[in-house]
């Protein structure tokens, strides 16, 4: 025919649909270019031996028994966008198992395996506001009350932070600023307490690329003030950190990584010290092991 071969209707529909269906995966492709989730994964294993028991009453420091520890867990972070460019972030977590604090020897206890919401937050040119309800260090001190919402700015090369407690604590309000110029860095924390205020002031230089002076004056509300001056230096893989304070105390801390493999040993004015070791087995994987004076020790994966 001179009019060419004719087209079925139901080719033609099918190719409408097909049409309609790459339309509308390609919008969804670009509505998902705005906001990313990220899962990441953990996991540890081993065994340990008088590590003080930290799932025991608050104040308790009772040593644990010898036993094992295991304990896996997901973390989900979303980040994402607004259209006037304020950008925002908040993160879930599932964690199950035994789980141990090898920087501190301690053990954590188990935990549930329930979802935990983490901190939300959203950040733009009027600075970064933080959402975490009893998640959010105290600023001069982690030991003190948590708090709920914190909020961080910058002014010129002043950084600002401020954090509250909804609760009404005594120690509800904390702040803290740093100021950083040639070398030198400057950092003041304050918070609220039920004898007044206690603040800190730290001054850190670096002489060079590896050797660093730090001075801290720290005024705890209703005691004395403690001054500390620590010095450390770190040259072909040997670290060595020396710390004294107009207070009688002192601590030495030595370490030395060679490729895989890091020790530290440190020792403070009770004669109290600490070992650990640890070997990147590749893949992700780390070998942890540690001991101290207090016959306590973890080692595991």
């Amino acid at each position: 025919s001179s009019r060419g071969p004719k087209t079925n209707n139901s080719t033609r529909n099918f190719k409408m649909k097909t049409l309609l269906i790459a339309s509308t995966a390609l919008v969804a492709t670009a509505g998902m270019a705005f906001a990313d989730i990220t899962m990441t994964g953990h996991a540890a294993a081993g065994f340990h031996s008088g590590l003080v028991d930290k799932s025991t009453l608050p104040g308790d420091d009772a040593d644990a028994a010898e036993g094992i520890y295991s304990n896996a867990g997901v973390d989900f972070t979303m980040s994402g966008a607004t259209d006037n460019g304020i950008s925002f972030s908040a993160s879930v977590n599932i964690d199950a198992g035994m789980e141990v604090d090898t920087g501190d020897f301690e053990l954590d206890g188990k935990d549930g395996g329930t979802a935990g919401l983490g901190s939300v937050s959203m950040t733009g040119a009027f600075g970064t506001l933080t959402f975490d309800d009893a998640g959010i260090d105290n600023l001069y001190n982690g030991d003190f009350t948590a708090a709920d919402v914190s909020y961080s700015t910058t002014v010129g090369a002043i950084s600002l932070s401020v954090a509250h407690d909804t609760s009404g604590a005594a120690d509800a309000n904390s702040m803290s600023a740093g100021y950083a110029a040639s070398g030198m860095t400057f950092t003041l924390a304050a918070s609220e307490a039920a004898a007044g205020t206690s603040s800190s002031l730290k001054v850190a230089y670096a002489l060079n690329d590896s050797v660093s002076v730090t001075g801290k004056t720290d005024q705890v509300a209703g005691a004395e003030s403690v001054q500390t001056i620590t010095a450390s230096t770190t040259l072909n893989g040997v670290s060595v950190a020396l710390s004294s304070a107009n207070n009688s105390t002192w601590d030495v801390d030595l370490g030395y990584t060679a490729g895989a493999y890091a020790l530290t040993y440190g020792v403070d004015e009770t004669d109290g010290w600490t070992a650990t070791a640890t070997s990147a087995l590749g893949g992700g994987a780390t070998f942890a092991a540690g001991v101290d004076s207090n016959d306590s020790m973890y080692a595991g994966v």
